[in-house]
């Protein structure tokens, strides 16, 4: 990894983020780059040119100002820090600036506080998500000794997953963790047999090229499967397969419950497949 990138908007949950960016950073050897959108909609910006140019350097200078602020703070010592302030409005911009700065990870916040469901969609960290070809690990609460050993990965088996279980493993070898596997398979009318599994197993790791040890974990909704089974373990971190303009919402359709965001406070990574 080179560089981590955290969209900052300067709220609580934008720090927790950044903090716990900072120790992925010292712990690798990689810079900050601090990226803040201004998001001045024409709707509001006043007629004239002379005014509108008025109103954007006053929010830029604002922005300029608190990112100075943040420069100070302790956890940020002897860290190359980078500050880029954007009037970006489409969140798919955001690819082509981790690119220009090289960055390899997006750290942002997010307050998870009404399932997953709502956790991603509609919000800034589900937009980021979905245009973001980068693994986006979404943090919710403050953690000033962030720790990475067990890592949960859900996916549904399908051969697609074998690039984010990729990525995966490098995100894992940075932290010297353990990656648990798991298809949680669903009560009622979506539950496999075994055939159908063992079937959806041989696929999965015929895509891999190797044969990673799977854990089949029965339970009544996808959602609890994985808050259970991330319990279990002790996970630390939940990774997620993602797809793309479909994003979390397609993973989770139909069976998405408010159990594991409001109940498992462990961060999140989502991986692009």
């Amino acid at each position: 990894m080179k560089n981590i990138l955290v969209p900052i908007d300067f709220s609580t949950y934008a720090d927790h983020a950044l903090e716990i960016a900072a120790q992925i950073a010292k712990k690798n050897d990689m810079g900050i780059v601090l990226f803040h959108m201004i998001g001045i909609s024409e709707s509001v910006l006043a007629k004239s040119e002379l005014q509108e140019q008025e109103e954007a350097n006053y929010y830029m200078g604002l922005a300029k100002k608190k990112l100075k602020e943040i420069y100070g703070r302790p956890y940020m010592a002897g860290l190359k820090i980078v500050s880029v302030i954007q009037n970006y409005l489409i969140f798919s911009e955001i690819d082509a600036v981790a690119a220009e700065q090289q960055a390899s990870l997006i750290v942002m916040g997010s307050h998870g506080t009404s399932g997953l469901g709502t956790f991603f969609v509609g919000s800034n960290t589900e937009k980021v998500v979905r245009s973001s070809s980068l693994p986006v690990l979404v943090i919710k609460e403050q953690n000033e000794d962030f720790k990475v050993k067990e890592i949960v990965f859900a996916c549904d088996l399908k051969p697609e997953n074998a690039s984010a279980y990729f990525k995966l493993k490098k995100f894992a070898l940075d932290f010297n963790a353990n990656i648990h596997l798991v298809f949680i398979n669903e009560a009622g009318m979506n539950f496999k047999t075994t055939a159908q599994i063992d079937a959806k197993m041989a696929a999965f790791k015929e895509a891999l090229g190797n044969n990673p040890a799977v854990t089949i974990y029965n339970d009544h909704s996808i959602e609890q499967g994985i808050f259970n089974f991330c319990k279990k373990v002790g996970a630390d971190l939940l990774a997620i397969p993602t797809h793309g303009r479909r994003g979390l919402a397609h993973f989770f359709m139909g069976s998405l419950g408010e159990t594991v965001a409001n109940k498992a406070k462990i961060p999140v990574l989502t991986l692009k497949l």
